[in-house]
């Protein structure tokens, strides 16, 4: 891998980011996939261009039925092969058996407890073997990803490269492009969802709220991550 990030022009289209991300990398590279519209369309526009990219997903044991859905929507569409990894059963077990069911919703700490367990162990086995991975975040989905870079070097996960090829996208573009592909897409999102996790985690908001407003409703803004972009 390059030393270096790969330098972009602030205008670059998302084939274009997810294209250097992928050259940069000089090794496996594959999209950390939440069936969100955003990962979907991160699918549908290296399966055009004919880009090298694996997909896994984490199963955390607490998703809702219609993002099983978009999994298998996108296995038949592209003939996908998605590469699942799960939280370590023990760790589940004891958690649940000592704390309860909805531990996360008594206290931030709790919360990440959950979140480590669920989703950020299994991405450490996910990307262990990585040269690069791809999210679907974007700038104005949160403050917390308000100064995010196209392609950046995730220190938190070994130096492996980050890369972000929506960063610059507006919500209503990944809707307008969907749409216009007629991609696979939650159907939570038609009942008022714009940001889909863990079923006990996420609920409907309307549409002048922020994006993550129905992401841990009862916590400040500041601190809605799970704690798999750290950065």
């Amino acid at each position: 891998m390059s030393n270096n990030c790969p330098q972009l022009e602030e205008n670059s289209t998302a084939e274009e980011i997810l294209r250097a991300g992928i050259e940069a990398a000089n090794g496996p590279v594959a999209l950390a996939c939440s069936f969100s519209l955003e990962d979907v369309t991160i699918i549908d526009i290296a399966h055009q261009a004919g880009l090298k990219l694996g997909v896994f997903a984490i199963d955390t044991g607490r998703l809702n039925e219609e993002t099983y859905e978009v999994a298998e929507a996108l296995v038949e569409r592209y003939r996908l092969k998605i590469d699942w990894y799960f939280p370590k059963h023990e760790q589940v077990e004891k958690l649940e058996r000592e704390k309860g069911l909805f531990s996360f919703r008594e206290s931030l700490e709790n919360r990440h407890d959950c979140c480590h367990i669920r989703k950020v162990e299994p991405l450490s086995r996910a990307l262990k073997e990585l040269k690069g991975w791809v999210t679907g975040m974007r700038r104005d989905q949160s403050v917390t990803r308000g100064d995010l870079n196209a392609i950046e070097f995730d220190e938190a996960n070994g130096g492996i490269l980050k890369i972000n090829p929506l960063i610059s996208w507006s919500e209503r573009q990944v809707m307008d492009f969907a749409k216009e592909h007629n991609l696979p897409s939650n159907r939570l999102y038609k009942q008022g969802y714009r940001s889909i996790g863990c079923a006990p985690c996420t609920r409907s908001i309307g549409p002048w709220d922020n994006v993550r407003d129905g992401r841990w409703w009862w916590e400040n803004a500041e601190n809605k991550e799970c704690g798999l972009h750290r950065r």
